[in-house]
């Protein structure tokens, strides 16, 4: 049994397990109790006006399981500038009104939203610019070219520049359709070949090929732009010309050989059962093999015919157990890695039995993404992304379909019906919560 013993706040320690018992309201923690991993969490326990609390000491790091341990800790010393804060509070400190947890869970959401709504703009502004070079491609493939390079040398430059990189699910029906799929599959494969160590002249080649690999469908009408299993042969062979066209188009906008190299190798696979060329193994090259690789992945989660899309988690498991030998092993095992086991898109059961959907992989910690959590206390709008890197003894149990969710649940998460990803810089861990 995990009994919690009432702690003076100038004897926390980080390591220590705390449960606030406080209204979520009041506290700007994703949940209310957790591990506590770093000095500025003690802060802002304090900034709360809390006294005491209480902590659990069988949930604590080892050196803090012995209550007498705890309760003998020294007082804390708060340093110099905060008490000159606190002696000189401000007006809004001082207001009878002010509520410190309130207040810092209302600057988290505003942060949060913030982030998404700039991954939104860049991710929308990005189909624009997009649809631009479908419009020029034709009659001006220089100016379809310099729209394509601008683009691509940004993505690239955000990119090597981030340091690690945070893949981030997008709010529903972001950007414009056209441009969803060459952007999503320009996103990943960018994160893509930084893991596998790619130069920025790499990336840039495997950045342009990723946007305009499927241009050439232009040319088509628009119900063969998109591959049905059930298509007529002759429907098939016009569909699958959408290639050579779209090579003939990156030829005139004047494209290096390997990105006409990669175009034309997007739909070939390593075991020889790709198309048009039916290339296998190394005849791919190594940006080819990137290349198809997404562009399946991005098509069974965002098929034509969205009654057939599977969700991020299912594809990864049916490409490593069913397609295994289509990809190459190194590029496959990459692309795992940074997307992780649960791709952000994916509907989790939490070992807690709490329902969440997976909003963020930090691409070098993808085991752990940040997800949010279905909690009937807090309404939607005010959920915030809980970190389940900072959560070890917090899990995944099992992926699930959306179909699978309590209605409740499914209209808390609202699992999108497109998954469309843009990256932006990781940040630290937040506080090791727990069960929430």
């Amino acid at each position: 049994m995990n009994s919690s013993i009432l702690l003076d706040i100038g004897q926390l320690r980080i390591g220590m397990y705390v449960q606030l018992d406080v209204n979520w309201l009041q506290h700007p923690f994703p949940v209310g109790s957790f591990r506590i991993a770093s000095q500025e969490q003690i802060a802002t326990l304090r900034e709360l006006g809390l006294k005491e609390v209480r902590y659990v000491p069988e949930k604590s790091d080892p050196q803090w399981r012995d209550p007498d341990s705890a309760r003998n800790a020294a007082p804390d010393v708060v340093d110099d500038a905060a008490n000159a804060a606190s002696s000189d509070p401000t007006p809004e400190a001082i207001s009878p009104d002010a509520d410190p947890g309130v207040d810092w869970r209302r600057r988290l959401i505003e942060e949060q939203n913030r982030a998404l709504a700039v991954c939104d703009q860049h991710f929308t502004e990005a189909t624009r610019q997009f649809h631009a070079v479908e419009r020029a491609v034709q009659d001006q493939p220089a100016q379809a070219r310099a729209k394509v390079d601008g683009l691509v040398s940004g993505c690239v430059s955000d990119v090597l520049e981030h340091g690690e990189s945070v893949i981030r699910l997008l709010s529903e029906g972001v950007g414009e359709r056209s441009g969803q799929h060459p952007v999503n599959v320009t996103v990943l494969c960018l994160l893509l070949g930084r893991a596998l160590g790619m130069d920025m002249d790499e990336l840039t080649d495997v950045g342009t090929a990723a946007l305009i690999h499927d241009i050439g469908k232009i040319k088509l009408p628009s119900n063969l732009r998109y591959s049905r299993t059930s298509m007529p042969l002759v429907e098939r062979a016009r569909y699958e010309t959408h290639v050579e066209q779209s090579v003939d188009f990156a030829r005139k906008m004047g494209c290096s050989q390997a990105v006409l190299a990669a175009v034309a190798r997007h739909h070939e696979m390593a075991d020889g059962s790709g198309f048009p060329a039916r290339l296998s193994g190394s005849e791919l090259g190594r940006m080819g093999q990137m290349l198809a690789l997404v562009n399946l992945y991005d098509r069974m989660c965002n098929p034509a015919n969205g009654v057939d899309a599977l969700t991020p988690h299912e594809v990864l498991a049916v490409m490593f157990s069913q397609l295994k030998s289509r990809f190459d092993p190194v590029v496959l095992g990459a692309f795992i890695r940074i997307m992780g086991v649960y791709p952000p898109g994916s509907v989790v059961q939490l070992v807690n039995d709490r329902y969440a959907i997976v909003i963020s992989v930090n691409s070098s910690r993808p085991l752990r993404p940040k997800v949010i959590v279905h909690d009937p206390e807090i309404p939607k709008e005010d959920a915030l992304l809980l970190d389940l890197e900072t959560v070890p003894e917090l899990g995944i149990r099992r992926s699930l379909k959306p179909s699978q969710l309590p209605r409740e649940s499914l209209e808390y998460l609202s699992p999108r019906q497109r998954i469309c990803y843009f990256f932006e810089r990781a940040v630290p861990a937040g506080p090791r919560e727990a069960d929430p």
